[in-house]
């Protein structure tokens, strides 16, 4: 994809109208309005509608990917430091990227097949990074239970911050990343 400044500012511009409105219900003509150019400009940058919404996913998720593999090559090796270091990357999502974040995670299925098959590599990588963190610490003795279930226990969380979290509030996401790792482990025997 074309990653000129100007298309990363009309994708971030994007986002935000996506999450306002919903994909559905925004139009090219709202789009080009927010962007500040014409209908027919606006496909200098995009094939159409589909091509913008994949590139804001695209974006969002390279980010978060870029985040939590950075969190996790600065942190400790142990899986309690890991685990906290995924859920504190991806609350920093939240702020970096929160609009980008909420298309994907509420717009997936608006994808059409072939960028749905695209961008689900990006997606399948962040979930293994998730995957083997949560490996660790299942097999540290760190949390119990089902992989799978605590996987989508703890991204369920995690992503429902999208809906009440103010980051001008008083918890900032170190706060919270903490809460939630205190919340789903214990003590090792």
């Amino acid at each position: 994809m074309n990653d000129s400044p100007r298309r990363k500012e009309l994708t971030r511009q994007a986002a935000q109208l996506f999450v306002q409105e919903g994909f559905d219900r925004t139009t090219v003509r709202m789009l080009a309005q927010e962007m500040g150019i014409k209908s027919g400009s606006l496909f200098h940058h995009f094939r159409d509608k589909q091509e913008i919404l994949a590139a804001v996913i695209e974006e969002g998720t390279q980010n978060a990917l870029m985040i939590a593999r950075d969190a996790l090559d600065n942190c400790d090796s142990n899986p309690e430091a890991r685990l906290h270091a995924m859920a504190r990357a991806h609350l920093e999502t939240l702020l970096t990227d929160r609009n980008a974040h909420v298309v994907a995670l509420y717009e997936w299925r608006r994808l059409d097949p072939e960028a749905r098959d695209h961008l689900g590599h990006l997606r399948d990588a962040y979930e293994t990074l998730w995957e083997e963190v949560l490996d660790e610490a299942l097999a540290a003795d760190l949390i119990r239970g089902d992989r799978f279930l605590v996987s989508r226990f703890v991204m369920g969380a995690l992503n429902w911050t999208v809906r009440w979290y103010d980051p001008r509030g008083e918890r900032s996401p170190e706060d919270l990343a903490r809460e939630l790792i205190a919340m789903i482990t214990h003590p090792a025997r």
